[in-house]
């Protein structure tokens, strides 16, 4: 299979998703150097300046030359939905597109990445009240709190989120306490539609061969200063933003819960459950055509 980008005027945006540690950016950098683009970052933790060493953001060189919106534009005190990233976004590609045919979309955060390229489900605003309420709620009884009370408010939806997974559980159980509707029940509106021509590739490597890459760069995390980084962060814990594995971790260490070594251990295990998870979102949403990073040269027809 390969993209055939026409010539008549249509617009293009190819979309590169994966797990954490699959390449993507390489691969990105690649094919906008190939058709003289611009790419988008769409991960949602490399938009925040503070992060760097821990949500591995690309250094200038990596880049090549190749403009990338969306990198540290933007404080972890400066709340920031995907609500926001949509809107933003498709400001830029409507820049990109006026001189350009084609534009990238790169990231690991799937519902960032369909946000632009199908649009997101209308919402209703959430109160400081109902997150209070459920953040409480959350403290009080964890993970399992979050899944009996989603399960009970919204059992359709339960059956396809993923239950290890709060970050979706809490919007879900946010949007059925703030309307007194199903979560669900928004998921069947319709969707604006799109100017643009879609093209979805998913990057996958073996499983072993991707953990190993996982562990690898945990270490040179560490190595680069991600103690630190996360240590300078501490004012910050309580944000959404720094709900991240990688920091997260850091802070259970700097509370006296574990060790240094067993921290390391932990953000390497995490990081392999999550790339799981991701592998898993990818899955369910999207019709994407599936290739190692290698083969990514002769995608462009």
């Amino acid at each position: 299979m390969s993209i055939h980008l026409t010539a008549d005027g249509q617009k293009h945006l190819i979309v590169i998703g994966g797990a954490t540690a699959t390449g993507k950016t390489a691969v990105a950098v690649r094919l906008a150097q190939a058709l003289g683009t611009e790419v988008l970052s769409a991960d949602s933790r490399q938009f925040y300046r503070e992060m760097t060493i821990g949500t591995a953001k690309p250094a200038p060189e990596e880049l090549r030359g190749v403009r990338h919106h969306f990198l540290d534009f933007r404080s972890i005190a400066e709340p920031y939905s995907v609500g926001d990233y949509e809107r933003d976004a498709l400001r830029v590609l409507e820049t990109i597109f006026r001189e350009k045919n084609v534009a990238i979309l790169v990231g690991g955060s799937g519902l960032y990445l369909r946000a632009v390229y199908a649009g997101l489900d209308e919402f209703p605003p959430i109160s400081p009240e109902t997150k209070a309420r459920v953040h409480k709620g959350e403290q009080m009884g964890g993970l399992a709190w979050l899944q009996t009370q989603v399960a009970e408010r919204d059992p359709a939806h339960f059956a396809r989120v993923d239950h290890q997974n709060p970050a979706r559980l809490r919007r879900a159980l946010e949007v059925c306490l703030e309307s007194g509707l199903p979560y669900s029940e928004f998921l069947a509106k319709v969707k604006p539609q799109r100017t643009f021509k879609t093209h979805l590739i998913l990057l996958e490597l073996p499983r072993q061969e991707l953990y190993a890459r996982i562990n690898e760069r945990v270490d040179r995390m560490v190595a680069a200063g991600l103690e630190d980084e996360a240590r300078a962060l501490i004012p910050y814990r309580h944000l959404p933003a720094l709900r991240t594995v990688g920091y997260e971790e850091w802070f259970d260490f700097f509370d006296g819960s574990c060790t240094r070594e067993e921290t390391i251990e932990k953000i390497k295990q995490h990081s392999r459950n999550y790339a799981k998870r991701q592998a898993t979102w990818f899955r369910k949403h999207g019709d994407w055509a599936v290739y190692s990073p290698e083969e990514v040269g002769w995608l462009i027809g």
